[in-house]
């Protein structure tokens, strides 16, 4: 389940209003972050669809530096040990990215390994996906366009998301 399977109709008004935008401002360059990677995909596949002439610049996550935590304003909702307790889905997304490197392209594979690392702090996952950067459609393998695994964990009733990309770049 993706981002917009919780929220079906949230990718198609996020891509009308920053079409909007684009139309109104018309940037020759649009900065987007990493963390909202499936928006990302979405938006990117809009401009070339819609011929936008611009560079869209997907720049990576900002985490923090002393265990990889995806730096977000909900970070502000943990506890202490729930802080503590999160940057788990992100050991996992960089043991998956581990195995990648080591040749392991299966779905199965890629995602046990965040759950594995993730289930260590008990964390309560909401999904894991692998899919094609291209579509967002969940692949059983990852091939030449590469993907992106990404997944959203509740740490109470604080919900985090967290990705990586795989065998690509924006």
């Amino acid at each position: 389940m993706l981002e917009g399977g919780s929220r079906p109709h949230f990718f198609r008004g996020v891509a009308t209003v920053v079409s909007k935008l684009f139309h109104i401002v018309q940037p020759h360059r649009a900065y987007f972050g990493q963390k909202d990677v499936q928006q990302c995909c979405v938006l990117r596949r809009m401009v070339v669809d819609l011929h936008f002439d611009l560079d869209m610049v997907v720049v990576p996550t900002v985490r923090d530096p002393a265990d990889g935590l995806a730096l977000s304003s909900r970070n502000v909702y943990l506890d202490r040990e729930q802080r503590a307790r999160a940057p788990a889905f992100y050991r996992g997304l960089c043991r998956a990215r581990e195995l990648f490197a080591a040749g392991t392209r299966g779905r199965d594979a890629l995602i046990a390994a965040v759950r594995e690392e993730a289930a260590k702090d008990a964390l309560d996952i909401e999904y894991i996906s692998l899919a094609s950067p291209d579509d967002l459609r969940e692949i059983d393998a990852v091939g030449s366009l590469g993907a992106v695994l990404s997944g959203a964990w509740r740490m109470g009733s604080t919900r985090l998301i967290d990705n990586i990309l795989i065998g690509f770049e924006f």
